[in-house]
């Protein structure tokens, strides 16, 4: 694990060529928003995928969503593909405790049965609380207790990551 902040931008291209591999005739993408539809923003171009770009708001169907006074906008899920049978590239920015991508994982299930589903982080900052790894991972990135690793993004579209107060 690296203790400083990998650069965004520079973690994108590698990623891509790592995908490249993996793409059938029955791949599509998936972004989990908000930082998990800009990193799949950013791939989906790369791997001349055939099928739109599917973003998914999962607030609704996480374990905290009472707790946590989430809001859930049903309009901002949009996967313009038929989800039965597909292999899945689940996009999101930062993965943690692995409860957004369990969230995710049921919200899919709605829509239909996936053939696969592969997990594809920018970056990984360990802290799991449920069995879930990422299949393709940019960094592994080493974050002390209290701060939360965020992905931003400048108004040019440039993507950063930030460490902030987990307050």
């Amino acid at each position: 694990m690296t203790s400083k902040l990998p650069d965004a931008e520079a973690l994108l291209p590698a990623l891509a060529a790592e995908l490249k591999a993996r793409i059938t005739p029955a791949t599509a993408m998936i972004g989990l928003h908000t930082g998990g539809a800009w990193v799949a923003e950013r791939l989906h171009p790369l791997l001349g995928l055939k099928d739109p770009l599917g973003l998914m708001d999962i607030a609704f169907y996480r374990d905290d969503y009472a707790k946590e006074g989430l809001k859930h906008d049903p309009k901002r899920t949009r996967i313009p593909f038929e989800v039965e049978g597909r292999d899945l590239l689940l996009v999101d920015d930062v993965l943690y405790t692995g409860r957004t991508v369990r969230a995710a994982m049921n919200e899919l299930f709605d829509y239909g049965r996936p053939r696969s589903i592969a997990l594809v982080v920018l970056a990984d900052r360990g802290g799991r609380q449920l069995p879930i790894e990422a299949q393709f991972c940019g960094a592994k990135v080493e974050v002390q207790a209290g701060k939360r690793l965020r992905l931003k993004r400048a108004a040019s579209g440039k993507l950063a990551l930030e460490l902030e107060d987990a307050g």
